[in-house]
């Protein structure tokens, strides 16, 4: 499973024969990656060649050299192709359509009990899209078994040992990736699997990669919508073969290493096995794996250190694509769609190469320059969980809101207007809202106090209706406003304006009778709301790398030769 499959030629003839190539250039990429051990275009069919060869002057020699002109636009679209599978949202309209459509495995998009919110449309009707492309450990065949090592894991269910969040703009002008280090300590949501398990909410903190197996992806997209309230409108699983098999179609993308290094970890078994020397390398196939894998021997040899290498990785491969890099060889094309759509594991919104191929289409619109690559700010545990990270609270939060509200981390303001809701505010002397405590953490109780102050605040803003809730309510990470009916929207945006607290934080609940604020674990200290609506600035712990920026990963002494 994974790795390219030689094509029928048989049904490769086929294809070809009567499907039309198209003209549509395009470029962008972005690899899964495993972890470290843990239409068809319809077109019409060409002209019978015979029938063609019996013409007499120049229409007759224009049709035999048709075929040459239509060979070199398919190999020019190929090459867009193949850029957008190695994303995980490709389309090959042309090559084995139906058959790869069948190699495509399909999944729930959540195995969660919440329901995600909508997005919030643009001026124009645009709404942002949001890809969660995860990495499995897998070791379900001999080509994973061989690339993944780790015997004593063969069987087990597989573990999401990279997460990577892609925002792509409601304009389509730039895209966001947000890392999460597979090692982030959360609470796990109740998820249940499609054969109807039931894997009940954890009630201490659990790593996170640990969420593909409560069920599949759909519970890993459940982790990230509790985690971060980011709305998950599709996910893309793929395994170490299929990383080999597409970075070998590529045929190599640049590198650097300031020394020498070899990852290996004590007593010289573990680590991914790479082995470079000081400068610049173009890596590929298994080598191009293990730099993806690569904990041990970059920087602090953590996962933080590692996300940092897959993301120069990453962008190193866009701008190699979009140099215009060619497959010339319409097998290893087949190959490779072959190697992608078996390896690919998608939410049942994706399970055609048609749909793929239209994500693709969206995608590419972002120039390499305002692609911005970031890792979910973090801090160390301590006790049992030392060595293991927990979102960075004030940074984390404000990371996660910048992508709600689809603000770009590069921070280039967007031009959108601001979307105002359907239904206009009463004056907010007339506006009732009743204020909840829900500042009690696993570790903390509540704050005394905490709901009594935030109905000053409100009082201080004209809201003389406001009143407290004297029930506690359970622990929430996030500030919420709920609000019963449409007719109340427009009221509960005005409480939140007044607040500084995002609208994206503003939710339609039927658990609520009338404008209902908690005041969540964020908000635990008197005063404004910690992250203002105004801020825009991606926070300096995200690490945030630009599309075009070229770096060489620094090499632990400890590693070199």
């Amino acid at each position: 499973m994974g790795g390219p499959v030689g094509r029928s030629s048989t049904s490769g003839e086929r294809t070809r024969s009567r499907v039309r190539h198209t003209d549509r250039a395009g470029e962008a990429g972005n690899p899964n990656e495993g972890g470290d051990g843990g239409g068809r275009a319809s077109g019409e069919a060409p002209p019978d060649r015979r029938s063609a060869s019996r013409g007499r002057g120049r229409s007759a020699r224009s049709s035999r050299r048709a075929p040459k002109s239509g060979k070199r636009r398919a190999l020019r679209w190929g090459s867009s192709v193949l850029a957008l599978l190695i994303l995980g949202a490709g389309g090959a309209g042309y090559l084995y359509y139906e058959h790869l459509n069948g190699n495509i495995k399909k999944g729930d998009l959540t195995l969660g009990d919440r329901q995600m919110a909508d997005h919030k449309a643009n001026a124009a009707g645009q709404t942002p899209l949001n890809i969660l492309l995860i990495g499995s450990d897998a070791r379900d065949s001999a080509e994973n078994q061989k690339l993944g090592g780790a015997k004593e894991t063969f069987g087990s269910p597989p573990l999401a040992d990279v997460q990577m969040l892609l925002h792509l703009s409601a304009d389509r002008s730039n895209l966001s990736v947000v890392s999460m280090p597979r090692d982030t300590m959360l609470k796990m949501p109740k998820c249940t699997a499609p054969d109807g398990e039931v894997f009940p909410a954890s009630t201490v903190d659990v790593q996170t990669n640990q969420s593909l197996r409560r069920g599949g992806p759909g519970c890993t997209v459940a982790a990230w919508y509790e985690l971060t309230g980011i709305r998950i409108d599709h996910f893309m699983m793929i395994d170490f073969a299929g990383v080999v098999s597409m970075a070998d179609a590529i045929g190599g993308v640049p590198v650097c290493v300031d020394a020498n290094i070899h990852s290996r970890g004590a007593n010289g078994r573990g680590g991914s096995g790479l082995k470079l020397e000081k400068g610049t390398h173009s890596v590929q196939g298994e080598q191009a794996l293990q730099w993806l894998r690569t904990r041990y021997g970059f920087e602090d040899g953590s996962d933080l250190a590692r996300a940092k290498a897959q993301h120069q990785y990453m962008n190193s491969m866009v701008r190699q694509l979009r140099k215009g890099t060619k497959l010339t060889d319409p097998a290893k094309l087949m190959n490779l769609a072959e190697a992608a759509t078996t390896a690919l594991t998608v939410d049942k919104g994706l399970d055609t190469v048609k749909k793929l191929y239209d994500l693709a289409e969206e995608l590419k619109k972002v120039p390499t320059k305002r692609i911005t690559m970031s890792t979910m700010p973090n801090v160390y545990g301590t006790g049992v969980n030392a060595g293991r990270v927990y979102p960075k609270a004030g940074d984390a939060e404000q990371l996660f809101r910048m992508v709600r509200e689809d603000m770009p981390l590069d921070g280039k303001a967007s031009k959108r207007k601001k979307v105002e809701p359907k239904d206009p505010s009463a004056p907010v002397g007339e506006i009732a809202v009743a204020v909840r405590n829900g500042t009690a953490t696993d570790a903390l109780g509540p704050v005394s106090g905490r709901a009594g102050d935030v109905e000053k605040l409100l009082k201080e803003s004209g809201f003389a209706k406001a009143t407290v809730d004297p029930d506690n309510v359970a622990g929430s990470a996030r500030t919420s406003i709920l609000y019963p009916s449409a007719d109340l929207e427009g009221d509960a945006q005005a409480v939140a304006k007044a607040l500084g607290v995002p609208v994206s934080q503003v939710k339609r609940s039927t658990d609520v009778s009338g404008i209902s604020l908690a005041v969540g674990a964020d908000w635990r200290e008197d005063g404004a709301y910690p992250v203002s609506k105004g801020t825009e600035k991606t926070p300096d712990s995200a690490g945030a790398q630009n599309g075009e920026e070229e770096g060489c990963m620094k090499v632990d002494p400890k590693y070199s030769w």
